[in-house]
């Protein structure tokens, strides 16, 4: 009876906990439901008095979501495919080879962590301007193309296969490159995965640096898009919310797809 009534209190206490937690959320939801006046009302309205989707409506035809949708997807697309594809030939042979400075080129990367990223914002500008990116979607992407804690990520990742998976291949006459792509990858998925679920998060709700690079408001992603037009509103934030809505619902698909493979991957490079 004591086991039964101290589980009873602990899964209380977590849906409160997880009720707090999405507190903010069910807000933003229920005021997408609502006209916007009823934002101001005191105590906030978390549970909606009445569903309407009239905010969803009008802020779609308002604003030209399929650019905005297909921008974000453009972006976040290359943002993904370039982290992973770059994380994890840094990482490999940090993981794999035996070479001299190995240890401190790795505690030279995880340094550059306690650096804030805003602090490089005018290097970026100005070398995007160097190459004559700005107004792409490659000059918001290539800043944030690779980033340590990825690199850091998926080398515990590597660190986790086995050597005799390497000296197998080796056996049979496969070439490091061969190695790497056919027998070593297919393991690390969940590691890829994480990456992939964290960049997809990044970039889909990035809304300074495009702002900063673009000059065409044509070109905006979502979330900046979403930014651009909170003065055209006048403050009605039942649009807002409803728009807000409709840029996070992918994320959250995106999230319920993957968490699986998300926690795999937290685990195995915690154990790595």
């Amino acid at each position: 009876m004591k086991k039964v009534l101290r589980h009873l209190i602990i899964y209380v206490l977590l849906i409160l906990l997880a009720l707090f937690m999405m507190g903010p959320f069910l807000w933003l939801l229920s005021v997408s439901l609502m006209p916007g006046r009823n934002v101001f009302a005191n105590p906030p309205a978390i549970l909606p008095t009445f569903i309407a989707f009239d905010n969803y409506v009008q802020v779609w035809e308002f604003m030209d979501f399929p650019r905005y949708i297909i921008n974000t997807v453009v972006i976040t697309l290359l943002g993904v495919v370039f982290n992973i594809f770059l994380s994890c030939l840094t990482a490999y042979p940090l993981a794999t080879f035996r070479f001299k400075g190995r240890n401190l080129v790795f505690t030279l990367l995880i340094s550059t962590m306690i650096i804030p990223s805003a602090t490089a914002m005018i290097v970026h500008y100005l070398t995007i301007q160097a190459f004559h990116l700005g107004n792409t979607f490659l000059g918001v992407v290539l800043p944030a193309a690779v980033s340590v804690f990825n690199i850091f990520l998926m080398r515990q990742t590597f660190l986790g296969i086995p050597t005799d998976i390497r000296d197998s291949g080796k056996m049979d006459g496969a070439s490091e490159f061969r190695i790497f792509v056919q027998l070593v990858m297919p393991l690390v998925k969940p590691g890829v995965a994480v990456i992939g679920l964290l960049e997809v998060m990044a970039f889909w709700n990035n809304f300074l640096w495009p702002i900063v690079v673009l000059d065409d408001p044509q070109k905006y992603p979502l979330a900046a898009a979403l930014t651009y037009l909170n003065g055209q509103f006048s403050y009605n934030f039942g649009w807002i919310a409803a728009g807000t809505m409709i840029s996070v619902l992918p994320i959250i698909i995106v999230f319920l797809f993957t968490q699986k493979y998300y926690m795999e991957g937290i685990a195995g490079a915690i154990k790595g």
